[in-house]
């Protein structure tokens, strides 16, 4: 039976879904669209509580269709204006999955010496966010450690800018982001905070021993008191006139040289 009304139930849990961070918070839920990102979500091992599906999908995609399909609590086809009216993309593929949200580490993880961490304190953006997560992936960053006020990785911009990375990117969330980065720094982890105040050049840092790498807001950087807390910090040189970086790009630059 295809679904082609706004007001079925499944659809307006969808569209609460897509829309509100508190009712993800809330469900244990969040939505990914497209052949790619639903099929990632389902070979990573995300539970898939319902599908939604195009008939032009089905048939224009038929591996990533069996395999969504066998994955899926529930399933159903759902007509082409219903799924451009309730979606968060211009020119959606047809394929939209509700996963549960992943268990991600708690606090009680401990980060061991050598391995290397992304640390994000009130990233806003969350194209910024999804770019960072794939960069942290593609490099080979154990994890990432989010402050509570950055932006949710589950909002459907993240997702979708992650390329699939939220599924598979280990994050932990800090209730007081100072305060953990603090505890990190007295048990023996390197920290570096980037900066452009007093910094070393990341060039010259020797990052054998691994560590986090701290990224601040897209506009304000790291909080003076995240800096105080960390063991080091460190700067990317700027030959231009540009004063600053975008901070997905910033990320990608001290991430790469931070991987070692």
């Amino acid at each position: 039976m295809m679904i082609t009304s706004k007001d079925n139930d499944m659809i307006k849990q969808v569209s609460k879904l897509l829309s509100s961070a508190s009712y993800r918070r809330e469900t244990g839920n969040f939505v990914a669209e497209g052949a790619r990102l639903c099929s990632d979500g389902v070979l990573s091992g995300a539970k898939t509580d319902l599908f939604l599906y195009t008939q032009r999908a089905k048939e224009k995609y038929p591996e990533e269709f069996a395999q969504v399909m066998a994955a899926a609590k529930k399933s159903c086809e759902i007509s082409e204006p219903l799924l451009k009216k309730i979606s968060d993309t211009n020119s959606p593929q047809g394929f939209l999955c509700v996963f549960r949200t992943l268990d991600k580490k708690s606090l009680s993880y401990k980060i061991k010496k050598k391995e290397r961490y992304a640390g994000l304190e009130n990233i806003q953006d969350p194209s910024n966010m999804g770019t960072i997560l794939r960069t942290a992936e593609a490099l080979g960053i154990n994890g990432v450690i989010v402050s509570k006020d950055c932006c949710d990785i589950y909002s459907p911009k993240v997702v979708r800018g992650s390329m699939g990375a939220v599924f598979r990117v280990s994050v932990i969330t800090a209730e007081n982001f100072t305060d953990y980065i603090a505890q990190l720094t007295k048990e023996g982890i390197l920290t570096y905070a980037s900066t452009p105040r007093n910094a070393e050049n990341i060039e010259t840092v020797d990052f054998s021993e691994g560590g986090v790498m701290l990224i601040g807001n897209e506009g304000n950087g790291l909080k003076e008191e995240t800096i105080r807390v960390c063991s080091g910090r460190v700067g990317i040189e700027m030959k231009g006139r540009a004063e600053s970086l975008n901070a997905a790009a910033a990320a990608a630059i001290l991430l790469y040289r931070f991987q070692g």
